[in-house]
């Protein structure tokens, strides 16, 4: 699977891998902080909607931007300036991720 594809299922529905993790990478922004830093989480865990007084956000917050783009050191995915640049151009700049196709000979 294309890396940028599979990072990019731990952007949302992260709380946990956040929680474990040391550093946070913002696929918007491109800033990379401490996790213990994000302080404000989105989504509901959809197995508490009987209970929404106790329903809790489990999508992280980037504490700069706002974004719900965030990625922890966690998920084994770099969080370098480069691989964060790619993430923002495949996801905020509408860039079109396709398998490379042989070229013929």
């Amino acid at each position: 699977m294309n890396p940028l594809l599979a990072a990019h299922r731990h952007t949302w529905d992260n709380r946990t891998e956040i929680e474990a993790s040391t550093l946070c990478g913002c696929c918007s922004c491109m800033e990379v902080f401490p996790a213990e830093e994000i302080v404000a989480w989105t989504g509901l865990d959809t197995s508490s909607f009987d209970h929404l007084d106790t329903a809790s956000g489990a999508t992280a917050l980037c504490p700069r931007c706002g974004s719900e783009a965030l990625i922890g050191d966690k998920a084994g995915f770099s969080l370098s300036p480069d691989f964060l640049g790619r993430m923002n151009q495949a996801w905020f700049q509408k860039t079109i991720i396709r398998k490379p196709v042989a070229k013929k000979p």
